[in-house]
């Protein structure tokens, strides 16, 4: 019988230190040196997720670490998956399905019964890879939270597994949030952590010297890395904490993209080759203050939408999307969006909400009836519709993946998309639905603008409209190099050799 794979741990002293870069990281090292490695983060919390390909819901940071590491994503990758909800309330994937909806209290009540499957989705991944690369989640030191612990210390002590801690030093205080960390763990569990790394800094890292030394004098365990700051190596975000407008000037820019900045957006990694188009500056608008004069509207996903529809209403937002609509600027709706855009949404047993049914922004005739059974795929699709924002890619070959629990009835003369395939097996549906003038889309499917030449499409299409040229488009963010990048940033920055020690590998 093989021996388990070599295993080593992330965790942060909060949300957002930086563990998921790191994860991501080392997943490409471990892969770069001839390892088959596979990640590992037993809870996720986040709307940001991705379809496996055969069907399953995992989160979006376990999928981008398993491209990182060259292996598909599977559920076993992120066997818990929380879906935050209104009203507090989270939907609970487990092992890619949607199994309850819970409040946090009820969930902490269900968490046990998950241990099982916890343990033996890493056991499956230590049998079958050389290194599995854990993740935690939040910080290990939320000591009211730490008798429902299933993510972090749980998992290092089941696993034995060494336990790299990461601060973020952009936030200041690093060195309080690691000493106070270590303080309030068990003497059994600091034994884990085997290194300190220091995320964001900026600046001369000699000027950290003496901190680090007196971190260690504290605590008993080395700094071993302090990562820079960077802006040049383009990694999907896990949450919508990164979610920020690109600093591109007036003069710059050339297409103005507005996202809707929903309360409980989902999937916002859709929009990042967007952001990555020389001349287009894409803005998250949370209010009528911010809209501006786009070129472009989306409506983004949502894992609540009749509440996030809501929101559109309140903030005056609903009406300024139907203006601008109706003033001349194209509107695109995911997913959620896609829902929005159309004359109603039906919900009459409760699924999203206690609302029968919910009045659209009737910028599409359609209409959506939602349904317990969750839609999860990988898809290829082609462009059937030819007017508007698709007049230049009718025929262009698609990717992309649904997750959706509501259903609008096929509109087939208005369908833009015909579907090929769903989970590899061949399919013959339409998907979407897109106006007359060609300026209203609607699509369920995640990773639109993936597409290279469907982005340029819609681009090209916003841009005639001010009588002004798209410049060319760049080589675009090919991913395999921005992982190389940021592992050979790592490699610089991390003492690799001493976490090869404490993985018991050969240094």
């Amino acid at each position: 019988m093989n021996e388990p794979a070599n295993v080593i741990m992330v965790q942060g002293t909060s949300s957002h230190a930086g563990k998921s870069i790191l994860a991501t990281a080392l997943c490409r090292i471990f892969a770069q040196d001839g390892y088959q490695v596979a990640p590992f983060k037993a809870q996720n919390m986040s709307l940001n997720s991705f379809v496996t390909p055969d069907g399953g819901e995992i989160g979006r940071s376990q999928a981008v670490q398993a491209a990182a590491a060259m292996v598909e994503p599977r559920v076993e990758m992120n066997p818990v998956l929380l879906k935050p909800e209104a009203e507090a309330r989270s939907q609970v994937v487990v092992m890619g399905r949607p199994q309850v909806r819970k409040s946090a209290r009820e969930y902490y009540e269900l968490k046990q019964e998950l241990w099982p499957t916890i343990t033996s989705s890493l056991d499956a991944l230590r049998r079958e890879y050389d290194i599995v690369v854990i993740e935690g989640a939040g910080s290990p030191a939320e000591i009211n939270l730490k008798q429902h612990d299933i993510v972090n210390m749980r998992v290092a002590r089941y696993a034995r597994s060494p336990v790299l801690l990461v601060g973020d030093i952009d936030r200041g205080g690093v060195f309080a949030q690691i000493v106070g960390t270590m303080v309030l763990l068990e003497p059994e569990e600091r034994a884990l952590v085997t290194g300190h790394v220091i995320n964001k800094f900026r600046g001369d890292p000699s000027l950290l010297t003496s901190g680090l030394h007196l971190l260690e004098e504290h605590t008993g365990v080395p700094a071993i890395g302090v990562l820079p700051y960077f802006f040049d190596i383009h990694v999907p975000e896990e949450d919508s904490l990164g979610l920020v407008a690109q600093r591109l000037s007036d003069k710059e820019t050339i297409v103005d993209v507005a996202v809707m900045r929903l309360p409980h957006v989902a999937n916002f990694d859709d929009f990042d080759p967007l952001r990555h188009e020389h001349g287009v500056r894409v803005r998250f608008v949370r209010g009528v203050d911010e809209f501006g004069q786009p070129d472009l509207v989306v409506i983004p996903g949502s894992k609540t939408t009749v509440d996030d529809l809501d929101w559109l209403r309140s903030q005056g937002l609903a009406d300024r999307i139907s203006s601008a609509r109706q003033a001349g600027t194209p509107v695109i709706g995911i997913c959620a969006g896609f829902q929005m855009l159309g004359k109603e949404l039906r919900d009459p047993d409760g699924v999203e909400s206690d609302r029968p049914g919910t009045p659209g922004l009737g910028l599409l005739p359609t209409s959506t009836a939602f349904q317990s059974e969750k839609v999860t795929h990988q898809v290829t699709a082609r462009v059937t519709g030819g007017r508007g924002l698709l007049a230049g890619c009718r025929g262009a070959a698609l990717t992309g993946y649904e997750i959706h629990m509501g259903v609008s009835p096929e509109q087939s003369p208005m369908s833009p998309f015909a579907i090929e395939t769903r989970s590899g097996l061949s399919a013959e549906s339409s998907d979407g639905a897109i106006d007359d003038e060609g300026m209203t889309l609607g699509t369920y499917m995640h990773g639109l603008f993936h597409n290279r030449e469907l982005r340029r499409s819609v681009l090209e299409f916003a841009a005639s409209r001010r009588g002004v040229a798209l410049p060319p488009s760049g080589d675009g963010v090919d991913l395999d190099t921005e992982y190389d990048k940021l592992a050979a940033l790592v490699r610089e920055h991390l003492d690799m050799a001493h976490v090869r020690r404490a993985m018991g590998l050969p240094v």
